[in-house]
């Protein structure tokens, strides 16, 4: 039986992980929380206090962290996964990173003689549970393709995107349109609103015409349209704002490193901010629909329930 470890077990890594035990493997699981450990050992994953007791017999390594400074930590030094995995190991980070970071683990990959790949997902919380990622995977040819068998039971699509690093482009790029849609959903509910507009007379009319997107059939920010939208659950977070905000700074990061001017998505990662600033961080990113309403009120947020 082949055995995978997966480094990183909260709100993706959770759902992902027990996927994999569902598909037969022998998934042994590791997580700075307790807590994440508990959960994932309700779905089938066994879970280990070190990195190290996770990592012994591993034939395939998955880690699913915040930010590029924590994939480096579990990755790099005498006490991370290339230190301390087998060395026939596949390592794929499924994380949403810088596009830097994920070139140099690339590099050190190499340099001890792993295979890696970077390959980060599309879907969200639902898409984890559901099995239904969209996975984005750089790296050699030959090893997405050894990568996508162990990917597959988690996945409704694989796309091979290039080179090192390309997996994290596309994912950046991929969720900065995303957010820039998300910011036309929220202007548009509260400009509908205010013009009397029913709101699902007006999301059944967007839905099919131009208007239409991603976002405003997932997150679209009114309660009682969308059954996935944070709105109807007082904005309580299934993408939350500080995790909107990481994935919006890496674009703006990109956009200085190539010179490409990117003003909306500039415009909505201030947004973003503010929810942080105002200590919403932890509620759903599709609560920067409140800055369009002039008195900040919208149906569905009750900042005293929050």
């Amino acid at each position: 039986m082949t055995t995978i470890t997966w480094i990183g077990l909260g709100h993706m890594g959770n759902p992902m992980s027990a996927n994999l035990a569902k598909a037969g493997y022998d998934v042994r699981g590791h997580d700075v929380s307790a807590e994440a450990m508990a959960a994932a050992r309700d779905r089938g994953v066994q879970t280990f206090d070190t990195l190290e007791e996770a990592l012994q017999g591993a034939d395939v390594v998955f880690t699913m962290l915040p930010k590029g400074e924590h994939a480096r930590a579990v990755y790099l030094g005498d006490t991370g996964v290339i230190a301390l995995a087998p060395k026939d190991a596949l390592l794929i980070d499924s994380s949403t990173i810088d596009v830097e970071t994920a070139e140099h683990l690339h590099r050190a990959a190499e340099e001890a003689g792993f295979r890696f790949v970077d390959a980060p997902v599309s879907g969200g919380i639902s898409g984890a549970a559901a099995a239904t990622l969209t996975f984005m995977v750089g790296g050699k040819p030959d090893v997405v393709e050894q990568a996508r068998t162990f990917i597959e039971p988690m996945a409704r699509k694989i796309v091979a995107t290039g080179h090192a690093g390309t997996g994290q482009a596309a994912k950046i790029v991929n969720n900065m349109m995303l957010f820039i849609c998300l910011e036309a959903c929220a202007e548009g509910s509260v400009l509908a609103d205010r013009l009397g507009l029913d709101p699902q007379v007006f999301w059944d009319i967007a839905s099919v015409s131009s208007g239409n997107s991603w976002a405003l059939q997932t997150w679209y920010p009114v309660p009682g349209i969308v059954d996935s939208a944070a709105a109807n659950k007082n904005f309580e977070a299934t993408f939350s704002a500080v995790l909107a905000a990481k994935d919006a700074g890496l674009a703006l990061m990109a956009g200085e490193q190539t010179g490409v001017q990117l003003p909306a998505a500039r415009l909505v990662a201030e947004k973003l901010q503010q929810l942080i600033d105002e200590g919403l961080g932890d509620k759903d990113c599709s609560l920067i629909t409140k800055y369009a309403a002039p008195d900040g009120k919208i149906p569905g947020w009750d900042p005293d329930q929050a």
